[in-house]
C-alpha cells in the first residue's frame, strides 16, 4: 500500500494546532445557527452534526464520529457553548447517510459514484503518463476531485486505483519497450544479471562512475563509454517513454543487485535495463567532458608554471637589457649632437656583446610578455593528445549557435594524417589571436598551418566551448543542448505576462528597459546627493570607493545572563534522541520508504531511518554505528536503509516538515522574519581518486563544497553538494525553485562569489533580490543609465554606459528563460553555468551580462549609500558562516566524504542538513520552554535581549559514548508560543 503519509490526503493531526483549530475548525455565526435550530433538542447530536459538518469542510470526507480526534471535539463544545459533559451521540448507520446528504448539500458538494470514480481514473492515467511514484498520482487525483467538488474517498480506494492505474500504464510502456527490442536485445540486456564464477555481473560494470581526472582514469572512462555503447541501442527503443518515468526506471534498477532484478518478470525487468543503461551513457559523457575541462585547465596551469620559470631564470638577463637601455638613456642626454651619441651607443652595444646577441636576448624576452604560456602547453600536453583524439572520434559535438568553426575545425583534425602541417584549409575564426600566433607560419610566398599548435589550440577552445554551453555533446545530460530545454516562445507569451505582472515588470521590452533605466538613474542621482551626508564612503582619485567599517551593534544588558541561564537548563540530550523527538513532533521519516512508494516493510521503521539518519548525517557510517547501538541493528541493516529508503529528494523532503514545524514558532521571529536568507560554502574533504575531487584556492584543500542557504531564522532551507572546482554563485537561485518550505525568501545574500553580472541578472527577472557582501571594489565597474549624464560627486565610478539596446532586442530571450525556469525545464544553475563562462558567441550571455550591468550597478549604488543595508547583508553572511561551524560540530564522524558516487556524495551532505535542521529544532523548542519558565521565575526578558540568542549551542549535545534509546517513549507535544517583555 502507498504510504500515506507521502501523499496530500487530508487527514486530521496528531496534535492540535491552534492555527488551525481558528481557521478550520471554527463554525461561523450562521453555522451556528444552523446547528442549534436544526438540534434544539438534542445537544449530543448538535456536537455530532457539528463534528461532521467542519471536519468535511475541513477533509473533504466525512471521518466516523468516533475517528475525530478530542480536541476538534473540545473546540466545537466550546464554540457551541455547551456544558463540559456533553458528549458527541453514536450515530446509526442511516442517521449517519442522512447527515451526509445534508452535508454534501449543504457545502455543495457531489458524492463520490461512478463519476468521481471514473474522473479519478483519467486524472490518474494523465499523471502516470509522465510520471511514476504512486504519491504524485495519487496527488493528481486529489486536485481534480477537489477542483470537481467531490467527496473524497476511503484513502484504500484511491489506493487500489492508483495501483490498478498505474500497473495498467506501466504494463503498456514497459511492453511497448519490449515490443521494439529485438532477440538479440533482449538477451542481451539479460546477460548483464549473469554472474560468472567469483566474479561480478556486468550490471555492477554498467553502474561504474569515473574517478579523478587522470590520464588512466579517462582511459578507463573511453573504455567504459565503448562497452555501454556496444550494449543494446536503446534511444530509439526509449524514445515515447517521458523522461521523467525514465530517471525512475533507471534509479529502480541502480538500486537493485542482479539477484533481485532477476525476480523480476522478464518485460518490466528488461525495460528497467533498458533505461539504467541510457542513463549511464549520458551520465558517463557528462563525465568524460567534466573530466576533459579538467585536464586542460591543468594543462594550461602547468604551460603557465613553465612560463614563469623560465621568467626567473631569465631575470639576470632581463636585468641587464634593462640596465642596457638605461645607459642608452645616459649617452643620449650626455651626447646633444646624433653623430656623437650614434658612436657612443655603438661602443656602448659592442661592450655588451654586440647587436645579434641582445636582439636574440630581446627576441626571447618578447615572448614572455602577453599571453604567451599558450607556447609551453605542447610538453604537458603530450600525455593526453591520443585521449583527447579518441574522445573526439568517440562524442559527437554540435554547436548551440550560428558559429560552427569549431565543429569545421575539428572534422579537419580528425582527418588530419601524421604531416607536421596542415593539408587541407581551416578557418582559425573560433581562435584567439596568441592561438593564431602560434599556429601560422608565415614564408616568403605562403602560410603554413603548424599541426602541433592547431590541435592544441582545438583542444583548449572546445574545453572553453563545452563550458560556456557554446557546444554540446549529443546524447549528455549536462553537457547537452539547453535549449532543448527551454519551452518554446509559442507556448512563453502568455506565461510569460503573466510573470511580468506578478512581479510589477513591464511585460513589453520597451517599457522594461524604460522602467529599469529610470531606477538607476534615480538611484544614481540619490546616491550622488547623499554624498557628503554619507560619513561611511570616500571615493579616492582612481574612482575606487572605500566604506569604512560600521560600528557593532551593543549588547543589550542582561543577554549574557539570559543566555547563561538557557544554558544551564538546556537538558543534556544525545543526537539519537534528539533525532527521535523531533520525528515524534513533526513525522518527518514519513518521507522516507521504497523506491516504489509503498509502506516500508521495515520492523519499527521509523526508528530504523532516525538511527541511518544519524549515522549518515553526523558521517559515523553504518559500522561505527552498529558498533555502539548494543546490538539493536546492524551495519547491513543501516546501509540497505540508505540504500534503498532513501535518496535526496526524500532528505530534503524530511527537512521540509523540520522547517515548517520551526517557522511555526514564535522564537524565531525574534531572529528574522523569514525573508531573506544567506549563501555559503563549505569544504569537505573527499579522496584524491575522486571525480569531483579538486583543490580549491579559497578554501585551501582538496574536496567538495557543502553549499547552504540559511534563512534569516538560522535554519537551513536547502543544501546541495559542489566540486572545487565549480563557481559556487551558479547555484545560488536554485533554492528559488526546489525550496518548498514554509519559508519563501526573496531576499539573498553571500560572499563576493555569490555574485556576476548574468546571476544579477537572471534574479532580477525571477523577482529575487540579490544582495551580495562587497569587497575588492576595484574589480567593480560602475555603468551610467545615459551616456551624457554627469554626477558632482560620484562622477569617478563610471567608466560606461548600459547597452539598452542589447537589453531590449533580446527581450523575448530573456522572458523565455525564465518562463523554462518556473515551468521546472531548466534549473538556474544549468543555465548559469553556460552564461557563468565568457562566450563572444552566445547572444543569451551578451543579453544577460547587459542586464547584469544595470542591475547590479543599481545595487552597488545602494550599497554605498544605505548604511542599514550593508549591517543586513554582513549579519546575515554571518548567520551562514556560524550554521557551517554548527553543521561541522554534529558532523562528529570526521570530514571526509568517503563515498566517490557523487549521488552518494550529495546525499552525505543531505543527512547533515537534516540533523542540523532537527537540532536546531530542538534547541529552540526548549530555549521557548526555558524562557517561559524564566518569566514566570521573575524575569524581565525582552526583544532585544531575545533576538541576540541563537538555535545553535552545543554544549549540552551528547556526541560520543554508545547510542541507546527507547523508542517508544514520545516527547511533550511542541508549544511554539512565546510572549515577550517590551
Amino acid at each position: 500500500m502507498t504510504s500515506i503519509d507521502r501523499t496530500a490526503y487530508p487527514r486530521f493531526r496528531k496534535k492540535a494546532l491552534d492555527r488551525e483549530l481558528a481557521t478550520a475548525y471554527t463554525p461561523t455565526d450562521d453555522e451556528i445557527e444552523l446547528f442549534n435550530r436544526k438540534f434544539s433538542k438534542s445537544a449530543p447530536h448538535r456536537l455530532a452534526y457539528a463534528m461532521l459538518f467542519k471536519s468535511f469542510q475541513r477533509l473533504g470526507y466525512l471521518p466516523a464520529v468516533a475517528d475525530v480526534p478530542p480536541y476538534v471535539v473540545v473546540h466545537l463544545r466550546t464554540c457551541l457553548k455547551l456544558r463540559r459533559n456533553v458528549v458527541p451521540s453514536p450515530l446509526g448507520e442511516a442517521t449517519y447517510r442522512r447527515y451526509q446528504k445534508d452535508i454534501l448539500k449543504r457545502c455543495k458538494a457531489r458524492r463520490f459514484g461512478r463519476d468521481a470514480l471514473h474522473a479519478a481514473a483519467e486524472a490518474m492515467a494523465e499523471a502516470a503518463a509522465v510520471q511514476d511514484h504512486p504519491a504524485d498520482i495519487i496527488n493528481a487525483s486529489l486536485a481534480v476531485l477537489g477542483r470537481e467538488r467531490f467527496e473524497l474517498p476511503a484513502f484504500s480506494t484511491l489506493d487500489r486505483l492508483c495501483r490498478r492505474v498505474r500497473t495498467t500504464i506501466n504494463t503498456r510502456v514497459f511492453a511497448g519497450i519490449d515490443a521494439r527490442l529485438s532477440e538479440a536485445d533482449k538477451a542481451q540486456l539479460d546477460a548483464l544479471l549473469d554472474v560468472p564464477g567469483g566474479g561480478k555481473s556486468l550490471l555492477f560494470q554498467l553502474k561504474k562512475r569515473a574517478r579523478k581526472d587522470s590520464a588512466t582514469n579517462l582511459r578507463a572512462l573511453l573504455d567504459h563509454l565503448d562497452f555501454l555503447d556496444g550494449l543494446v541501442r536503446v534511444e530509439g527503443v526509449l524514445d515515447e517513454v517521458p523522461h521523467v518515468k525514465r530517471r525512475h526506471f533507471a534509479a529502480e534498477a541502480a538500486a537493485m543487485d542482479a539477484s533481485e532484478l532477476r525476480d523480476y518478470g522478464p518485460v518490466k525487468r528488461r525495460a528497467l535495463l533498458a533505461c539504467l543503461l541510457a542513463h549511464a551513457r549520458a551520465t558517463t559523457r557528462d563525465e568524460i567532458a567534466e573530466m576533459f575541462i579538467r585536464r586542460m585547465a591543468k594543462i594550461h596551469r602547468a604551460a603557465k608554471d613553465a612560463l614563469e620559470l623560465d621568467r626567473l631564470a631569465f631575470r639576470e638577463r632581463t636585468d641587464a637589457m634593462v640596465a642596457t637601455i638605461a645607459d642608452v638613456i645616459r649617452l643620449l642626454a650626455e651626447h646633444p649632437a646624433d653623430a656623437d651619441a650614434g658612436r657612443a651607443i655603438r661602443h656602448l652595444i659592442e661592450d655588451r656583446g654586440g647587436i645579434q646577441p641582445l636582439l636574440r636576448d630581446c627576441e626571447a624576452l618578447m615572448q614572455f610578455h602577453g599571453d604567451q604560456h599558450l607556447r609551453y602547453i605542447l610538453k604537458p600536453l603530450e600525455g593526453f593528445r591520443s585521449l583527447f583524439m579518441r574522445m573526439l572520434r568517440t562524442l559527437e559535438f554540435v554547436s548551440t549557435t550560428e558559429d560552427t568553426t569549431l565543429i569545421d575545425a575539428m572534422v579537419v583534425l580528425r582527418r588530419h594524417g601524421r604531416s607536421a602541417y596542415l593539408t587541407e584549409s581551416v578557418d582559425l575564426g573560433f581562435a584567439i589571436h596568441a592561438w593564431r600566433e602560434l599556429i601560422i607560419e608565415r614564408a616568403e610566398s605562403a602560410e603554413r598551418y603548424r599541426f602541433d599548435f592547431f590541435q592544441a589550440c582545438v583542444f583548449s577552445s572546445l574545453a572553453n566551448e563545452l563550458r560556456s554551453g557554446d557546444i554540446a555533446i549529443v546524447g549528455a545530460i549536462a553537457h547537452g543542448d539547453y535549449r532543448a530545454m527551454l519551452v518554446p516562445w509559442d507556448d512563453c507569451e502568455t506565461p510569460a505576462k503573466a510573470h511580468c505582472d506578478e512581479l510589477g515588470l513591464p511585460a513589453d521590452a520597451t517599457g522594461f528597459v524604460a522602467e529599469l533605466r529610470e531606477r538607476l538613474r534615480v538611484q544614481a542621482l540619490t546616491t550622488d546627493a547623499d554624498y557628503l551626508q554619507n560619513a561611511a564612503l570616500v571615493i579616492d582619485p582612481n574612482g575606487e570607493p572605500h566604506l569604512k567599517r560600521h560600528a557593532a551593534r551593543p549588547i543589550p544588558p542582561g543577554t549574557e545572563a539570559l543566555a547563561a541561564a538557557i544554558s544551564e537548563r538546556m537538558p543534556v540530550r544525545g543526537i539519537v534522541d534528539i533525532l527521535w523527538d523531533v520525528h515524534c513532533w513533526t513525522d518527518y521519516t514519513r518521507q522516507f520508504g521504497p523506491i516504489s512508494g509503498s509502506e516500508p516493510k521495515l520492523e519499527s521503521a521509523a526508528s530504523r531511518y532516525v538511527v541511518t539518519l544519524f549515522a549518515y548525517g553526523c558521517n559515523l557510517g553504518p559500522a561505527q554505528t552498529a558498533r555502539h547501538m548494543r546490538g539493536a541493528v546492524s551495519s547491513h541493516q543501516i546501509g540497505f536503509v540508505n540504500r534503498r529508503h532513501i535518496d535526496a529528494t526524500k532528505l530534503e523532503a524530511a527537512s521540509r516538515d523540520v522547517v515548517n514545524a520551526f517557522a511555526a514558532m514564535h522564537l524565531p521571529r525574534f531572529w528574522g522574519d523569514g525573508s531573506s536568507a544567506a549563501a555559503d560554502g563549505t569544504q569537505h574533504d573527499l579522496y584524491e581518486d575522486n571525480a569531483l575531487a579538486s583543490y580549491h584556492v579559497r578554501y585551501g584543500g582538496v574536496g567538495g563544497i557543502a553549499y547552504h542557504h540559511v534563512s534569516d531564522t538560522y535554519v537551513a532551507l536547502f543544501t546541495q553538494f559542489l566540486g572545487c572546482g565549480v563557481w559556487e554563485g551558479v547555484h545560488i537561485l536554485d533554492m528559488h525553485y526546489k525550496n518548498s518550505s514554509d519559508l519563501q525568501p526573496d531576499r539573498l545574500h553571500a560572499d563576493t562569489q555569490g555574485q556576476s553580472l548574468p546571476i544579477f541578472a537572471l534574479a532580477y527577472l525571477l523577482g529575487i533580490q540579490l544582495m551580495p557582501r562587497i569587497r575588492n571594489w576595484k574589480d567593480y565597474r560602475f555603468f551610467r543609465p545615459d551616456p551624457g549624464t554627469r554626477y558632482d560627486h560620484i562622477e569617478p565610478l563610471f567608466r560606461e554606459s548600459v547597452d539598452w539596446e542589447l537589453v531590449e532586442r533580446h527581450f523575448k530571450d530573456l522572458l523565455q528563460v525564465v518562463v523554462s525556469i518556473r515551468a521546472g525545464r531548466i534549473a538556474p544553475s544549468t543555465l548559469l553555468r553556460k552564461l557563468g563562462n565568457y562566450s563572444r558567441k552566445n547572444r543569451l550571455y551578451h543579453a544577460f551580462k547587459a542586464l547584469g550591468t544595470a542591475v547590479r550597478t543599481l545595487y552597488l549604488l545602494r550599497y554605498i549609500q544605505d548604511g542599514p543595508l550593508r549591517v543586513e547583508v554582513t549579519a546575515s553572511c554571518n548567520k551562514a558562516e556560524s550554521f557551517n561551524g554548527f553543521s561541522k560540530h554534529l558532523r562528529f564522524g570526521g570530514e571526509v566524504i568517503t563515498q566517490n558516487d557523487p549521488i552518494e556524495q550529495e546525499k552525505a551532505v543531505k543527512y547533515t542538513h537534516v540533523v542540523a535542521n532537527a537540532v536546531i529544532l530542538w534547541n529552540s523548542v526548549h530555549q521557548t520552554r526555558i524562557i517561559r519558565a524564566l518569566r514566570k521565575g521573575g524575569w524581565k526578558i525582552t526583544v532585544a535581549q531575545v533576538a541576540c540568542l541563537s538555535p545553535y549551542p552545543t554544549q549540552h549535545i551528547k556526541r560520543f559514548g554508545d547510542y541507546w534509546l527507547n523508542f517508544e517513549e514520545a516527547p511533550d507535544p511542541i508549544d511554539g508560543e512565546l510572549e515577550l517583555d517590551a
